[in-house]
């Protein structure tokens, strides 16, 4: 049983700085931003929420295929998912371009600041889906605009049941368009600020919104989650990390769990709980994909 994984494979340039940007940015200041900052630390990981999520997954014993594109500076990336093991069939390089590149520097409060280059993932929508893919579920999470309406489209019109995740991605799209969104969709996946931006585009609140959906799900960082089924929310507590190292991919390593519960036909609330687990596991972890499992996802008595 696999999950089909539509999104972004990137490069990750990781930078820590020691202080807080709250420190260095004036509020009335703003008008004229100019500000720089010190990173002693620097560090490039492989990244992109495809590759993280189907990382996360397959760590789980679940079987990923990440549909996404790559530059001609890819190779690298494509051997290192066949070496874990991870299909690569769904995966485009798309020639004289640059595979995605993110730019994160991360705070001593592991508040982010984030510069994306698209590169080949402009040309995700090229890849195409249909029912003889074989996927039970899928995933769409942020990939370029074009790719995210297709695909949504293609798997709701193939019957294949799927979790909406716009994460950074959710500003491209209007009001009306989220709505169509949540209603190809079978569950939805957000954080807090994204919840709220998605309340004010489609006019509607969780409550409503879950009601369109088989479960939507509320991430809230180290508070746990929020699972809200037909206009009821269940709070699903936090999982505490052995230490709080960084937060990158964290939102990613939760939905891989989230995908292998769904695999294993879980209700949603134990998906969750498996979620913050994994989350609480990948931020003791330097990079969105160094994490190891230490222990068994079908026994740790969710």
């Amino acid at each position: 049983m696999t999950a089909l994984i539509c999104g972004s494979l990137a490069f990750d340039t990781i930078m820590g700085f020691e202080g807080r940007f709250a420190d260095q940015i004036l509020p009335q200041q703003l008008h004229i931003l100019n500000v720089s900052f010190l990173v002693p630390s620097l560090r490039r990981d492989f990244g992109g929420c495809a590759g993280n999520i189907a990382y996360s997954l397959n760590l789980l014993g679940g079987q990923a295929v990440p549909m996404a594109t790559v530059g001609q500076d890819g190779v690298e990336y494509v051997q290192r998912l066949q070496n874990l093991g991870i299909a690569t069939h769904c995966i485009r390089e798309v020639p004289d371009s640059y595979t995605a590149q993110a730019m994160i520097m991360t705070d001593r409060d592991n508040n982010q600041i984030t510069a994306f280059h698209p590169g080949a993932m402009n040309h995700a929508h090229l890849n195409t889906i249909d029912a003889s893919l074989g996927a039970k579920i899928a995933i769409v999470a942020p990939d370029g605009r074009d790719a995210m309406l297709q695909h949504a489209a293609q798997l709701h019109a193939a019957g294949i049941p799927f979790v909406f995740d716009p994460g950074q991605g959710l500003p491209m799209f209007n009001g009306q368009e989220l709505l169509t969104f949540v209603e190809q969709a079978s569950w939805v996946a957000v954080n807090d600020y994204e919840a709220q931006m998605l309340c004010e585009r489609t006019g509607l609140d969780l409550s409503a919104l879950s009601h369109k959906v088989q479960g939507l799900v509320v991430t809230l960082g180290a508070q746990g989650c929020q699972v809200w089924q037909q206009g009821q929310a269940v709070q699903v507590p936090p999982v505490a990390p052995k230490a709080v190292v960084d937060p990158t991919g964290c939102g990613d390593a939760w939905r891989g769990a989230l995908l292998f519960g769904l695999l294993q036909d879980w209700d949603l609330p134990r998906c969750a709980a498996l979620g913050n687990r994994m989350g609480a596991l990948k931020v003791a972890a330097q990079g969105p994909q160094n994490y190891q499992l230490d222990f068994s996802p079908l026994d740790c008595g969710l």
